[in-house]
């Protein structure tokens, strides 16, 4: 390996770990704030307000997933299937509560879920780079779609 190729290659496994965990922690503090300051019978009451199809299932589904799937990100366990998962998570998100309302976040609009749900989608494609728990410790064990 060429040192040019040295270095890029540790950039890309700096950046993907900065990106996961910041990605992921973001997730991760919507997720607790869900299901802990809002409640989960609170977050189903907003889903429902907001037109959410099948809040008493919806709400904890996303609660949960973005919870555990930016823990998963953070860590870089299974880190396609999570970023996939957190990725479909903000489409929906965009689709059915952000668009109406615009580009900008606050009017309500979509810019940071669909910032969010690109760089899950990046993490999806690319996986979690050297420094995750998927590279570490699964080490190819796992499919190559799920870590």
């Amino acid at each position: 390996m060429t040192n040019t190729t040295a270095h890029t290659s540790a950039a890309t496994a700096w950046g993907l770990l900065v990106l996961r965990v910041v990605v992921g922690g973001i997730f991760f503090a919507h997720g607790a704030q869900k299901i802990f300051e809002y409640t989960l019978a609170g977050t189903t009451q907003s889903f429902a307000g907001m037109g959410v199809p099948l809040p008493e299932i919806a709400a904890p589904f996303v609660a949960f997933l973005e919870l555990i799937g930016g823990a998963m990100l953070v860590l870089g366990l299974f880190s396609r299937l999570a970023g996939i998962l957190l990725a479909v998570d903000m489409v929906v998100a965009l689709v059915l509560v952000h668009l109406p309302a615009g580009f900008w976040v606050g009017e309500g609009g979509y810019e940071f879920v669909a910032l969010l749900g690109a760089s899950a989608l990046a993490i999806a494609f690319t996986g979690a780079g050297r420094f995750s728990v998927d590279r570490g410790v699964l080490r190819g064990r796992a499919p190559a779609w799920l870590a």
